[in-house]
């Protein structure tokens, strides 16, 4: 890259035989050599570049059979004093045809109008002590850097702004909920006892503790808001059970949403399993029900008879009536939208809720989108549990007859295996097998074995049929798509394929990997990958390298930034213009520490209204604080 001053000798436009192409050149001197710049589609305003012309362009320089500017920025140097040359000049996005030096012409504009108006909202102890700049000079600065050191000083002090406000914001939203909604006070007593005492292992330490601390909660009539994440096979189901047998102890009902019915029925049958001595009726409520059996189900939670539910988003529907709901939990939460767990909780007064994740969240992202809730960590895997070993295959008929002859070893020991494909049928703009040209390829490849398809496209009660199989042994190959990433638990499974591996994210490969390794057996995961971006084969380096789930989410975090990790569960509230949750680690420390001094001092903010303004107009929406500060 580099910038050049010289003189137009001659400039064309010319049509190319792509529709719609143009491509415009300059040959341009400067008493010493020539060079030529070019530019793609440039609009008309280029064509103030004719003979004679001073210009200062800046730009990437290539030699194509002597020096070329492909695609440079340029201004006209007339007599009037120049705007972008000699100094550090800002970039910012462009829509097509709207020139870089007419925006910062716009925006030098609106900051010789407005920069006075604008008030500094952080308190000057917090800039004082920090060494933070004013806010006016800060702003000006990152529109007109005078140098490197300044303008990261400024960057800074800006991105400080955003993370200072949404901790506040954050703080303000749970102090609310803990002085003015109440909860049911709920304790562990006899159900408890006996379900504590009927479990055939020991849980662990992680697991022991994380119940401690949802007891805790419980046990105050302040309502539990607490996340729950830990790595695949954590040992999550057992914490929620141990919740929902307190909540059944206390008097009250509880909701256990998941987001698939395949997940639910499994949750179901457990906990059927798990209570069934203790006299708990425990219902379930999917789409996929009789009539029959939904309206006697919706009779039964409706007159408490129901004292647990576990369901989809079906849970939430108009007709679903809760004579006394107290406990709620989501599982898998980031699968469901704002709304929807809005309109579960809907159907009761302030209750306690859990919510889940498989999917370890980077510390970063816990302290900004989740810094409202209180959070246990699983950080511990149950005893007998062995580390799935992980391998990288390719597409070579070598690799691929290995690979046959070890599933065939597999299946011949009485263990199962999943056969994971990115697509279900053929793309033409694709270049990745489809689980349905997978599964006739291997009916005919390994046709002594039996083998399945299952999708999110088919109807709900033959998934449920293939499920069910699967996990009585009765399937020894079951080819899938990623409906079955979260939650699917079949212990005899110790083997899992994934095909075209770096078309998935590697959050996404590790909760996969997830699938097997349930057991007692030896597991194997085996990425099946061809050429791949630098990216994509990060991601299955990460895979190889570790199975901890806390790492690979940080390197997902790294890859992937947090807009896409985080999802719509608070849209908007990420939707930073400065912050970067990666890299702004420190300042997002320092902004949780100063915010929590600030709001036990002051939890009216009656004494800081610039910044309750500041708050109110940028994070009200995303934070729902109307009438909080």
């Amino acid at each position: 890259m580099a910038s050049v001053i010289a003189e137009v000798v001659s400039f064309e436009r010319r049509p190319t035989s792509r529709p719609g192409l143009e491509i415009a050149s300059a040959f341009l001197g400067d008493g010493t050599d020539v060079a030529k710049a070019i530019w793609f589609n440039m609009p008309r305003w280029g064509d103030a570049l004719t003979p004679g012309v001073r210009v200062a362009l800046y730009g990437k320089v290539e030699r194509r059979g002597g020096l070329q500017l492909t695609n440079p920025e340029f201004e006209v140097l007339d007599n009037s004093a120049p705007e972008s040359v000699g100094h550090i000049v800002s970039v910012y996005s462009a829509t097509a045809g709207l020139p870089p030096r007419w925006i910062r012409r716009v925006v030098s504009t609106a900051l010789a109008r407005h920069l006075s108006e604008i008030e500094d909202f952080v308190p000057p102890e917090i800039r004082q002590k920090y060494a933070f700049g004013d806010l006016q000079e800060s702003v000006l600065e990152l529109h007109r850097p005078q140098g490197r050191e300044s303008w990261l000083r400024a960057r800074n002090r800006l991105a400080f702004d955003e993370l200072f406000l949404l901790q506040i914001g954050l703080l303000l939203r749970k102090m609310k909920r803990v002085t003015t909604q109440k909860s049911s006070i709920l304790k562990p007593a006899e159900k408890f006892r006996s379900f504590w005492q009927s479990l055939p292992f020991r849980p662990t330490d992680a697991q022991i503790r994380a119940i401690e601390e949802i007891l805790s909660d419980l046990s105050s009539d302040a309502p539990m808001n607490r996340l729950l994440q830990g790595d695949v096979g954590s040992g999550k189901t057992i914490v929620a059970v141990a919740a929902l047998v307190t909540a059944v102890d206390g008097g009250v009902q509880a909701a256990f949403m998941v987001p698939t019915e395949i997940l639910a029925q499994q949750h179901f049958f457990r906990l059927k399993n798990l209570l069934s001595g203790l006299g708990v009726r425990v219902g379930l409520l999917t789409g996929a029900l009789s009539s029959r059996i939904r309206k006697e189900t919706l009779e039964a939670i409706a007159s408490g008879e129901a004292r647990i539910v576990v369901g989809t988003h079906a849970v939430f529907s108009a007709k679903v009536i809760f004579k006394e709901l107290g406990l709620v939990i989501v599982d898998e939460q980031h699968r469901f939208g704002v709304l929807q767990k809005n309109a579960l909780l809907a159907k009761t007064h302030s209750p306690h809720v859990l919510v889940m994740t498989a999917t370890p969240i980077p510390r970063t992202l816990t302290l900004s989108i989740y810094g409202d809730l209180d959070v246990s960590i699983l950080d511990e895997l149950p005893s007998g549990r062995k580390p799935v070993k992980t391998y990288r295959l390719g597409f070579s008929s070598a690799h691929q007859t290995k690979l046959r002859s070890f599933i065939r070893e597999t299946a011949r020991r009485g263990r199962q295996i999943y056969w994971v494909c990115p697509l279900i049928e053929e793309s033409e703009k694709l270049d990745v097998t489809a689980a349905y040209i997978r599964f006739q390829n291997l009916k005919e490849e390994l046709s002594e074995l039996r083998i399945a398809l299952i999708h999110g496209q088919l109807p709900a009660d033959e998934k449920e049929t293939i499920m069910t199989a699967f996990a009585a042994g009765e399937i020894d190959i079951l080819v899938a798509t990623s409906v079955i990433e979260v939650g699917v638990d079949v212990p005899n499974a110790t083997v899992m394929v994934i095909e075209d591996a770096t078309r998935f994210g590697v959050a996404q490969l590790h909760q996969l990997r997830g699938r097997v390794g349930r057991g007692d057996e030896e597991s194997h995961c085996i990425l099946l990958a061809g050429k791949s971006t630098p990216q994509g084969t990060a991601r299955l380096d990460a895979m190889i390298s570790t199975s901890d789930g806390f790492k690979i989410a940080e390197m997902d975090l790294l890859q992937r930034g947090p807009g896409e990790i985080c999802g719509v569960r608070q849209h908007g509230v990420t939707d930073f213009r400065v912050a970067d949750l990666v890299r702004d680690h420190k300042l997002l420390e320092i902004a949780r520490k100063e915010a929590a001094i600030l709001v036990e001092a002051d939890p009216e903010l009656k004494n800081a209204r610039p910044l309750a303004e500041a708050l109110m107009s940028r994070l009200g929406a995303a934070l729902d604080l109307a009438g909080t500060a």
